[in-house]
C-alpha cells in the first residue's frame, strides 16, 4: 500500500498541507498582527522617502545628506523585506552569512570596478592617451 492512501478520499489535503487554522485562534491573530506591523513599518519608511524626495531640497538639506538618507532607508527596506518575506530572519547565522558575504563582495566589486574605470577615464582625458 502506498504512503498516499490516506489522501485518496480528500484530495484537498494534498495541497493544503494541513495548515488550516481557525481564524480566531491566537496563532492566526498573531500572524495578522505581524502582517500589520510589517505593513506599517514599510509604509512609514516609504512615506519618509517620498517626503525627502519632494521636500528635502526645499527644506535646505544638502544633496549629499538627502542621498545618504535615501541609501540608508533603501538598504533598511531591502534588508527588512529579505528578513520578513524571504524568511532570512528565521535562518541560522551561518546561512545568513553565506548569503550576505558574497553579496557584500559583489557590491565591493562593483564599486572597485567603477572606481578603476573612472580613474582610467580621468587618465585618458588628462593625458590624452587613446
Amino acid at each position: 500500500m502506498s504512503g498516499f492512501s490516506h489522501y485518496e478520499g480528500d484530495q484537498s489535503a494534498l495541497y493544503s498541507g494541513g495548515h488550516h487554522q481557525d481564524a480566531n485562534s491566537a496563532e492566526s491573530k498573531s500572524k495578522v498582527k505581524k502582517i500589520w506591523v510589517v505593513t506599517a513599518i514599510l509604509t512609514v519608511v516609504t512615506i519618509v522617502e517620498v517626503f525627502l524626495g519632494l521636500y528635502g531640497s526645499h527644506a535646505g538639506m544638502p544633496k549629499w545628506l538627502i542621498n545618504s538618507f535615501f541609501i540608508a532607508l533603501t538598504l533598511f527596506k531591502a534588508g527588512y523585506i529579505v528578513k520578513v518575506f524571504m524568511h532570512l530572519g528565521d535562518e541560522f547565522k551561518n546561512m545568513i552569512l553565506t548569503i550576505l558575504i558574497p553579496l557584500t563582495l559583489f557590491f565591493w566589486f562593483i564599486v572597485a570596478f567603477l572606481w578603476d574605470g573612472s580613474f582610467w577615464l580621468w587618465i585618458n582625458n588628462y593625458f590624452g592617451i587613446r
